[in-house]
């Protein structure tokens, strides 16, 4: 095993050679030294152990009890010491590595495919798999193992969950440009009454946000639609005089174009909405994986970010 040399102080480098050749000479032929070094390496190791690793039998030794548990966590320890070398291998060589992402409607719009282009230019061998879904399965999928990480929206904290990325986003109506609401600084939902809307469908976290308004206003808001699609809403608006809800994720190019306005919602009852990058408490990510949670963070940064 190639991490012995590397990994194992030299007493537990001469105990794995005698437990695994049955003798103190033929575990010296093994290390290439005298068998009075080997001798000695494995006798001090048992005086700090403050245990016997062998009983003596004849000319030949016997693992004890306790040596054959030893034998066993180290030669674990030298596995999954091999282990991590063959994947900083892989990543080193640029080879095949593997993270598996599930990621919401509106941040595989723009944001994720920016950033996969950058992370692919520094490690071209990393293939992903890619799911979008709505934000309750992205989470399912990482919790479930199905996903190594996920891209969320999100109105409250995530049980069981490692926050790789963590930014607050303003909820805002979005109108297009011809519309007489679109030159407003700011607007509440009071002031949508009457307009034809098109709400955010329930499960999604632009809903879950949107809810304690939409109680207090009541009847009198006229809904033409609830959808679950970002491209479906932004089109609705576009193409039918509507107002949609979002925040400015995912739409990034047609604010651009000036194809759409975003106008922030002023409402003091609104639930502030977060996207989180998530991933397996407790879980120990595959060096491709962590590549791209270290990757994430250099390029969005700790800090967070509104886009209000």
């Amino acid at each position: 095993m190639r991490g012995r040399g590397t990994i194992l102080s030299n007493g537990y480098r001469s105990f794995l050679a005698v437990a695994e050749a049955g003798s103190i000479r033929a575990a010296a032929r093994e290390l290439n030294i005298v068998s009075s070094a080997v001798n000695r390496q494995v006798l001090m190791l048992e005086e700090d152990l403050g245990i016997r690793l062998f009983d003596r039998v004849g000319r030949g030794l016997r693992l004890s009890e306790a040596g054959r548990l030893l034998l066993r966590q180290v030669r674990e320890a030298v596995d999954r010491h091999d282990d991590v070398v063959a994947e900083l291998d892989t990543l080193r060589g640029l080879k095949r590595g593997r993270v598996r992402l599930a990621t919401v409607e509106s941040i595989a719009a723009d944001r994720l495919p920016r950033l996969l282009a950058d992370f692919w230019r520094r490690y071209p061998g990393v293939e992903t798999g890619l799911v979008v879904a709505g934000a309750e399965e992205v989470c399912r999928l990482v919790e479930t193992n199905s996903a190594d990480i996920a891209f969320t929206f999100s109105t409250h904290e995530l049980p069981a969950m490692r926050v790789v990325h963590h930014e607050p986003h303003a909820l805002g109506a979005v109108l297009a440009p011809d519309h007489a609401l679109a030159g407003a600084t700011t607007l509440r939902l009071d002031d949508l009454v009457g307009e034809p809307l098109v709400l955010p469908a329930r499960g999604l976290s632009l809903r879950a946000a949107l809810e304690p308004a939409l109680a207090r206003v009541g009847r009198a808001l006229v809904v033409r639609a609830e959808c679950d699609s970002l491209r479906l809403t932004a089109a609705l608006v576009r193409r039918a005089s509507a107002i949609g809800f979002m925040t400015r994720v995912g739409i990034e190019r047609e604010l651009a174009a000036g194809e759409l306005v975003w106008v922030p919602l002023a409402d003091p009852d609104l639930l502030p909405d977060h996207l989180d990058v998530v991933a397996r408490e407790r879980a120990v990510p595959s060096l491709a994986v962590a590549a791209l949670c270290d990757f994430i963070e250099e390029s969005w940064g700790g800090a967070a970010v509104s886009a209000g």
